[in-house]
């Protein structure tokens, strides 16, 4: 599965451009999550040739030493300087748990652990070495089952339902199916 993904991430050029671009950033701990990721894996498994356009391109990483908005703003001017016409959204994981009243997170990692849907628990970055690689706190399995599936680290059964609602992922790919809250 990993692999079949990164394959997917180098073939798609909007996403090795974003993956590139944001690489040069070296922001620490920094992932192109969620639907960066999950609406090219529901595109491949539904036969699509071309992906689904994004909403906006989710760039999160972790800072406990600057975690104002000024930041992410700058970083997301750079982005936006490099390529305009991406839809750029950069959050600093180390202050998002003030959001949901959680505990502070010791990672981008841990911080994607809390998010609404197992399958949005998911990011992909250019190493060091220059390959791609899958950060997927929640693992990749619901992701290929053709599933919306409630994480229960986030718990908020409305909040899930109404990103199901809002979000229109199964009209865009049909063939998936929302699990239940357990």
């Amino acid at each position: 599965m990993e692999q079949q993904i990164t394959t997917w991430l180098a073939e798609e050029p909007l996403h090795l451009k974003a993956l590139l671009q944001v690489r040069e950033l070296e922001l620490n701990d920094a992932w192109l999550a969620a639907g960066f990721v999950r609406n090219l894996v529901w595109d491949r498994l539904h036969g699509y040739a071309q992906a689904t356009p994004l909403n906006d391109i989710d760039v999160v990483y972790f800072n406990r030493k600057d975690c104002s908005a000024q930041a992410d703003e700058h970083y997301e001017q750079r982005l936006m300087k490099g390529s305009p016409e991406l839809p750029w959204s950069v959050k600093n994981q180390a202050r998002m748990h003030e959001r949901h009243g959680h505990a502070p997170y010791s990672s981008s990692s841990e911080a994607m652990s809390h998010w609404v849907e197992v399958e949005t628990a998911i990011g992909a970055r250019i190493n060091a070495g220059g390959q791609i690689e899958l950060n997927a706190p929640l693992g990749l399995e619901a992701l290929f089952a053709f599933s919306i599936t409630p994480n229960p680290r986030h718990a908020i059964p409305a909040v899930f339902a109404q990103r199901v609602n809002d979000k229109g992922w199964l009209a865009l790919w049909p063939e998936l199916k929302v699990q239940e809250i357990r």
